[in-house]
């Protein structure tokens, strides 16, 4: 199939970040004024999220690849730098660029449709080891599960894997599963329910980079090195 330009792949890219990023903070803030059980209002977050994750996948994956999370990317990258078929440096950079600024775009309008401040920053701090560890794990199995079915030769079943893998994650693991930098960054620009504050997302950040390359070194031990020519069918995820 012919690959998508590049200006279309990054509106793929920004659009379902900022979508993905209004329904995490909006679902967070409307849990929060419906509910004050502490497990309803993260069951509510948590399944909206997730929701909103398989669909914007399923739609989008045709065009971009449906990353909406820079280590989605760089792996992606990585993964085929030697054959030259997937994303160069230059649009690596491009994907990141509009990754961010859909998480950003997505946190201002959650904030607007709930008569709150454009951009605010979140005033939760979240900095401790246990955290760190957590969004390691969270993240390291995220690129193990996207690249393990694509080598697999199983990537349509990414949709519900991945959004299977993201809710089991914010239930199992102590950081909630951020396990994306550019939503951890939208997330700090929403004094709300999911926030986190500005001087906590380097550490989170730091974590999630360490988890990737974890990840992306078992995906070489259980799968095997990455062939010089990726099938097309296998690079649908990577990108079109």
């Amino acid at each position: 199939m012919t690959t998508p330009s590049l200006p279309r792949r990054l509106a793929a890219e920004a659009l379902g970040t900022a979508v993905l990023a209004a329904v995490l903070i909006g679902s967070g803030i409307q849990s929060a004024a419906l509910s004050a059980d502490g497990g309803v209002r993260f069951l509510a977050n948590v399944l909206a999220s997730v929701l909103a994750l398989a669909v914007l996948i399923a739609l989008l994956a045709p065009v971009s690849g449906a990353h909406f999370n820079p280590l989605v990317s760089a792996a992606a990258w990585w993964s085929e730098r030697r054959g030259g078929t997937g994303l160069t440096l230059r649009e690596l950079g491009a994907y990141v660029g509009a990754q961010l600024f859909g998480a950003a775009a997505g946190a201002g309008l959650a904030n607007t449709m709930f008569e709150r401040p454009f951009l605010e920053f979140s005033g939760q701090q979240r900095s401790a080891g246990h955290l760190w560890l957590a969004e390691a794990v969270a993240t390291g199995v995220l690129i193990l599960l996207v690249f393990g079915l694509l080598r697999a030769g199983r990537g349509g079943y990414a949709p519900l894997a991945v959004a299977g893998w993201i809710a089991a994650a914010c239930w199992g693991t102590s950081s909630g599963s951020f396990a994306n930098p550019a939503l951890t960054v939208g997330r700090a620009l929403s004094d709300s329910y999911t926030g986190i504050a500005p001087g906590s997302v380097p550490a989170f950040v730091l974590a999630q980079c360490a988890g990737a390359a974890v990840g992306l070194g078992l995906v070489a031990v259980l799968f095997g090195r990455s062939p010089d020519r990726v099938p097309d069918d296998v690079r649908e995820l990577l990108v079109r």
